[in-house]
This record gives C-alpha cells, sequence and structure tokens, in this order.
C-alpha cells in the first residue's frame, strides 16, 4: 500500500506539557525516522497480523496522507500557549451559559437519571460537554485516521497514537461507526464528548439502548459517557471540585514558611500545584473564601492552584476534570462554567 507524502515537514518540539513550549515555524524540517509510505506499510502489515479484515484495511488506509496542520495543532494548544483569563473568556461566555441552560432544561430527566446512575452532578457534566463541543455543535470534522496515522508516524507521541489507530479499527470493526463518519478534532479525539479511541472503548455506554454506543449523534449516548468516564476516574458525588479563594500576601508568606510543597506524582498539571492540606490548615495559614470570609468547615482536603492573578483550592474530585484534559486552564473553565449552569 503506497502513499503520497504530502507533508511539509516540521520541527520537533518540546512535549506539550512542557510550559515553556513555544509555537513552531511550519517550514522547519522535523527529523523523521522513517518516510511515512513505508512507516505506514509496516503499521498495515501489523493490524493485517493482528486479525483486523482486509477490507477495513483498504478502506482505512488507503492512500492516506500526514496532515501538516496537525502536527502544528500539537505544538500549539491553547491550553498551554494561552492566558487563563483570555482562555476562559474565549470558552465561558454569555452564549455559552445561556445554551447550556437551555440544554439543561431540555434534557432534565435524562440529567437527572445520569446523576442518581454515576454519582456525578449534572452542571459538571454539561459543562463538559459545552467545552468539549458547544454542546454537539461542533465534533470536529478532521478523518480520525488521517489525524491519528499523522501523529503516530510523528515521533514525540508514536506509541501512544499507534495504539489509539488499533483502538480506532477496533471500533469500526465492531459497528459503532464506518471510516468515512468517523470524524473528530486534530488530535484524533473523537465526537460529542471528544474521547480518544482507548477512552471510548473503556467508557463510551449505549445509554439510549440501542446496541451501539453513539457519541456523535445519541445524546443520552453522550452524557451517559461524560458521566461514566468522571465515575470513572474518581469523581464522587459527595464534594464538589473546589472554590476560588483570596491568598493575600500575608498569607502567601505563611504558606512559604510552611513549605507546603507541590504534589509528587499524576500528570503535569497534577504536579502543578500544591500537595493537599486540610481545609482547616489553609484557614489557619490565612486563606479566605472569594468574598473573605472563612472557608467551610468541612473535612475536606484541597490543593492550591494559581492561574495567574487567580487562586483555587481544589478537591479530590478536581483530579477528574483533569483525567478529561490535563491543564489547569480546562478544569478550571469547566468548573466554573459548571458553577454558572447551577
Amino acid at each position: 500500500m503506497r502513499v503520497v507524502l504530502a507533508l511539509a515537514l516540521i520541527v520537533l518540539a518540546p512535549l506539550p506539557q512542557d510550559p515553556q513550549a513555544q509555537p513552531t515555524p511550519a517550514d522547519v524540517p522535523i527529523d523523521a525516522p522513517q518516510p511515512f509510505e513505508v512507516w505506514l506499510d509496516a503499521l498495515v502489515a501489523e493490524a493485517r497480523d493482528r486479525g483486523y479484515p482486509e477490507p477495513l484495511l483498504t478502506e482505512a488506509f488507503t492512500d492516506l496522507q500526514p496532515l501538516v496542520r496537525v502536527v502544528q495543532n500539537d505544538r500549539t494548544q491553547a491550553e498551554l500557549t494561552t492566558g487563563f483569563e483570555r482562555y476562559f473568556a474565549s470558552r465561558v461566555n454569555a452564549a455559552v451559559i445561556r445554551r447550556g441552560r437551555d440544554a439543561a432544561k431540555e434534557h432534565r430527566r435524562l440529567l437527572a437519571r445520569l446523576e442518581r446512575t454515576y454519582g456525578v452532578p449534572a452542571r459538571i457534566v454539561l459543562a463538559i460537554w459545552g467545552m468539549e463541543s458547544r454542546y454537539g455543535r461542533n465534533i470536529g470534522r478532521t478523518p480520525v485516521f488521517q489525524a491519528l496515522a499523522t501523529l503516530a508516524w510523528e515521533p514525540r507521541r508514536a506509541n501512544f497514537f499507534r495504539g489509539q489507530l488499533f483502538d480506532a479499527l477496533t471500533i469500526v470493526s465492531d459497528g459503532h461507526i464506518g471510516v468515512e463518519t468517523m470524524t473528530g478534532s486534530w488530535a484524533g479525539a473523537m465526537g460529542q464528548t471528544q474521547f480518544m479511541p482507548s477512552s471510548y472503548l473503556e467508557y463510551a455506554v449505549d445509554e439510549e439502548g440501542d446496541g451501539r454506543r453513539d457519541i456523535w449523534g445519541s445524546t443520552p449516548d453522550v452524557l451517559g459517557s461524560i458521566a461514566n468516564y468522571l465515575k470513572g476516574h474518581g469523581w464522587t458525588g459527595d464534594a464538589t471540585w473546589g472554590r476560588e479563594v483570596r491568598v493575600s500576601s500575608a498569607a502567601r508568606k505563611r504558606i512559604e514558611t510552611a513549605g507546603i510543597g507541590t504534589r509528587e506524582s499524576g500528570c503535569y498539571a497534577m504536579r502543578d500545584m500544591t500537595a493537599r492540606i486540610p481545609l482547616r490548615e489553609w484557614q489557619r495559614l490565612g486563606v479566605r473564601r472569594i468574598e473573605g470570609g472563612a472557608l467551610p468547615r468541612a473535612d475536606l482536603a484541597a490543593g492550591l492552584v494559581d492561574s495567574g492573578e487567580r487562586s483555587f483550592l481544589v478537591y479530590e474530585n478536581y483530579d477528574a476534570l483533569l483525567r478529561y484534559n490535563c491543564a489547569h486552564h480546562y478544569a478550571l473553565s469547566v468548573a466554573m462554567l459548571a458553577e454558572r449552569l447551577r
């Protein structure tokens, strides 16, 4: 199987988790390990050995070409290259809030049932739906196999995206969607939930009961899958995500003197926050509610997240939001959109 290599090659940049990563010019060459057509032939041979049917391989990979914009987007993700206030303002605005409230009314029975089933607040499910696809209005038009093949060939995260390619083949082989209609984001995230193929296989649900897990067109499947994902990543219904707080200069000094370190495990954003300590300790150190009042007396542990000039105390449920997208810009925007959808 041969292809035409139609990619203006790009230089390798730091991992997107690197806060110092900068956009990279599109005309600087990349040190690709091998020609794309050679790489693709090997991939198809492996897929054939894994037992995927030949007609599926022909449909998915014939005349496949890598996409330059996919690699460019991977270098300049907004969650990592845009200030928080700008990011938040572009995603949580009056129109998004209004549509979310309308969606809450339209789907209130479904959302109530999902909240009982999965223990995730309806407003959190709605907020992720709004952030990921504008409540189903924008699910992406990039062919998933083309996006995943580009990122699997490009060396930086090749192993991860190679696995996603095989998972995408499994989804089509199982009859949930066809190759031509399997579109998504530049990174291969699919449907209204923007699930990667591996997340689809593990967390997508058939809430509608028609035998398909349709995250592209079925609202019950979409919202149920989001709730199931959050539950599967540790969301518990007995606490919220956290709250915005006020940290005075005096409190900041006491925090530094107390030697509260950062978290030592998890993804980049999880390690870019303090270790969790009880709310009463934050109260003792001088942290207050954003309006100036005392912190809740709840028996909860929280970590401190600083995002620009704003600060937040976040609980364990916040980790579930970071599992959806490991960037504080994203998780905080979801959380604060959810508050506006109450």
